[in-house]
């Protein structure tokens, strides 16, 4: 057999594997991430919620001197300065589960019907309804299709799919948002699963559900998210202990990372509940700062803010990360392309790596396409494609 026949061989008996991985593991949707979600209150929530945190997130500043106190130049604060006054909220969900609890139906349906009639300028929005265990199944569906029918959804929204504890709650939600579909002659809808069970890493039969979960979700699923304290607490960690940087939180947020990793689905970190209020604010400001910086490090871009005190150390830790990494970024993406030296033998997957990188700092506004153009000599559509976003 020649090598042209051996080679023909092999396309056939590896061709539905290479159909499987091209289906499963499609790579980079080539859509910008949330540095965070705000999460609130179905409630609190109105046509003045995002501009008003805005304005809570620099009312919480006064008579503080957080650059100094985390660190940071000047420069950095006053691009997450302007964001506050930009844009405070990247990705908004209105919340109709914990937030909200459990309230009688007549009360929960005005509540949708006014949210659903106030969408938030803000990049992506969506609601987080009630689960799909058996006690809030159908107010779940209710409140999604009441939001639906009054007109509350556009380009950027999403559902929010909380304490999942099967695949086939996932498969459940997909019929339902296909009935839904259906019945109002609506885009395909996206939804997150929210990550707060053990149930969801580990199934009874010892396999790491959350990927079977991904794979019945298809291209619906868009984000999985952690549950910070829902999960704590179901491993029995005492409260005192429950945090975004306790070992069965890494634990879990690895396994969401590797189930997601090469399918497109971006991965969020959960929320610390220490709010910076009050005489703890500067250490509450802190932590808040040191957590964010850490995801980040850790290759999780994207968290919970649940109050506006949140916000600035959200931006600012967010904007550090991305600044102090740009000099070092550039100059080696500079060299992998063949411009100069940079003392790193820098493979095509590391190469990724630094352009996915520079690109999120431009997406969140940490970088400027000017210091990109200038720092690597690169057009912003040739980095695209380096770092193989469509």
């Amino acid at each position: 057999m020649g090598l042209d026949e051996l080679g023909a061989e092999l396309d056939r008996r590896l061709e539905a594997a290479d159909a499987a991985l091209a289906a499963d593991y499609p790579g980079d949707r080539g859509l910008r991430q949330p540095v965070h979600t705000v999460y609130v209150p179905a409630d609190r929530y109105d046509d003045h919620t995002v501009a008003d945190w805005g304005t809570q997130a620099r009312t919480a500043l006064a008579g503080h001197d957080l650059a100094a106190v985390l660190g940071v130049s000047a420069e950095v604060y006053r691009r997450m300065a302007a964001k506050l006054e930009r844009e405070p909220i990247e990705d908004l969900r209105i919340d109709f589960e914990d937030g909200y609890g459990n309230r009688p139906d007549a009360e929960e349906d005005a509540a949708v019907v006014a949210a659903a009639r106030v969408v938030p300028q803000t990049p992506y929005y969506g609601l987080r309804v009630k689960s799909l265990e058996a006690p809030t199944r159908r107010r779940a569906i209710r409140t999604l299709d009441l939001f639906v029918r009054e007109g509350g959804v556009r380009e950027g929204f999403v559902v929010t799919l909380p304490k999942v504890t099967s695949v086939e709650q996932v498969s459940a939600f997909v019929y339902v948002l296909e009935t839904l579909e259906s019945a109002y002659g609506i885009p395909e809808l996206k939804f997150e699963i929210q990550v707060e069970t053990p149930q969801a890493i580990l199934g009874a039969d010892g396999t790491a559900l959350i990927a079977r979960m991904l794979k019945a979700g298809g291209a619906r699923v868009t984000g999985l998210h952690y549950g910070t304290y829902d999960y704590s607490a179901s491993l029995g960690v005492a409260a005192a202990y429950q945090s975004m940087e306790h070992p069965v939180a890494d634990h879990a947020k690895d396994v969401m990372q590797l189930a997601a990793a090469g399918t497109g689905v971006f991965v969020s970190d959960g929320s610390t509940n220490v709010l910076p209020v009050g005489s703890g604010a500067q250490a509450a400001w802190e932590l808040h700062f040191r957590l964010v910086r850490r995801s980040l490090a850790r290759g999780i871009y994207q968290g919970w803010d649940m109050h506006p005190a949140q916000l600035p150390t959200r931006f600012l830790a967010t904007y550090l990360f991305y600044r102090e990494g740009f000099e070092q970024a550039a100059v080696r993406l500079r060299a992998y392309l063949g411009d100069g030296s940079s003392g790193y033998l820098d493979e095509p997957a590391t190469a990724v790596a630094l352009a996915g990188f520079v690109l999120r700092g431009l997406d969140c506004g940490a970088i400027d396409a000017a210091e990109i153009d200038a720092a690597i000599g690169v057009e912003l559509p040739e980095l695209a494609k380096l770092a193989r976003r469509p």
